[in-house]
């Protein structure tokens, strides 16, 4: 989970908007991240295939 905001400590996936196994493009928004604020579009940090670990409602902190 990258941290997006300063004063973000965890985030939840809200969605992903790519299929697992996709190809990507580093860039392409890949998942919906929600906050305590707000939701954030995540976008692919690298170019490559999508492996998805997480499932839509994991709540995790920032780094893992």
């Amino acid at each position: 989970m990258p941290k997006l905001a300063m004063a973000m400590s965890e985030g939840t996936i809200a969605e992903w908007l790519v299929e697992e196994g996709a190809q990507v493009t580093k860039g392409d928004v890949i998942a919906s991240i929600e906050t305590e604020k707000t939701v954030y579009d995540l976008e692919s940090p690298e170019s490559g295939y999508l492996h998805i670990i997480l499932p839509v409602g994991e709540t995790v902190d920032c780094g893992t």
